[in-house]
């Protein structure tokens, strides 16, 4: 007796065979509160290093020590509170792009970024510092003018529009992007935080391997932020040496890029 062939019929909620990515990782591993992996690594040093660029006096274990413990040990030391109130409030920043990553990047994101580093700290509740919205008084970054605040708004939408209507982003889209964001300097303050956010962000929306620039190479940073219309290697190197730490990371956790 013959028997006809007859093919197991396909689950409907089987799970697909798609590509896991960073972002994948990152939202699972933020959402099951997973605590050791590269969404924990991201978290403490992204916001050590980019707070420690600008002033912060916490240092590498205090940032994790607030993020894992979410309070503060002390013995015999003073610490200032804006540094542990921006500590914090970066940590939920870096959740914000990692729920955003792939929407398009927009002004409401971008103030929303600037509002959530900022809330609650010395400068709220100064009447001429806006949370979350555009300066009001002018502004300058290592010497340089940056943009009025009158012109800011329009300028920010010009550079969005130039970004948006790149099809495919790049590396170096998503630096020059950054440097005309920091010649800008739409904030009072919180302009090189939220860039490099969304430096990051951008990296994860277009499976890029992300970077994280160390304290130590912040001058290599700046020199490259300020030579950028001439020489462009110097902001890219640096970012390139950044991201080869953060492939570092990926190896150590056994994650493909």
């Amino acid at each position: 007796m013959r028997y006809l062939s007859v093919e197991e019929p396909e689950r409907s909620n089987k799970r697909k065979n798609t590509p896991v990515t960073l972002l994948d990782i990152l939202h699972d591993e933020k959402r099951n509160r997973y605590s050791g992996g590269i969404y924990h690594k991201t978290q403490i040093e992204l916001t050590y290093n980019s707070n420690h660029m600008e002033g912060s006096r916490l240092t590498h274990e205090q940032t994790r020590y607030i993020f894992e413990t979410n309070t503060i040990g002390l013995e015999n030391e003073a610490l200032n509170v804006d540094d542990i109130i921006e500590t914090a409030n970066h940590f939920r920043c870096i959740d914000l792009i990692i729920e955003h990553a792939k929407s398009a990047l927009s002004e409401e994101l971008i103030k929303e970024l600037h509002y959530t580093l900022k809330s609650g700290t010395s400068d709220s509740r100064k009447e001429w510092f806006a949370v979350g919205d555009y300066k009001r008084l002018p502004n300058e970054v290592g010497g340089m003018n940056t943009s009025l605040p009158e012109e800011t708004a329009d300028n920010i939408k010009a550079l969005l529009k130039e970004y948006s209507e790149k099809r495919e982003k790049t590396f170096e889209d998503i630096l020059d992007f950054h440097v005309t964001f920091e010649r800008i300097h739409p904030f009072q303050d919180g302009n090189g935080r939220v860039g490099r956010l969304i430096m990051f962000k951008e990296c994860l929306k277009y499976n890029i391997v992300p970077f994280i620039i160390d304290d130590t190479m912040k001058m290599f940073y700046y020199r490259g932020l300020k030579e950028w219309d001439h020489e462009k290697g110097y902001l890219t190197d640096t970012c390139l040496a950044a991201q080869d730490k953060y492939k570092a990371y990926l190896d150590y956790f056994r994650i493909q890029y």
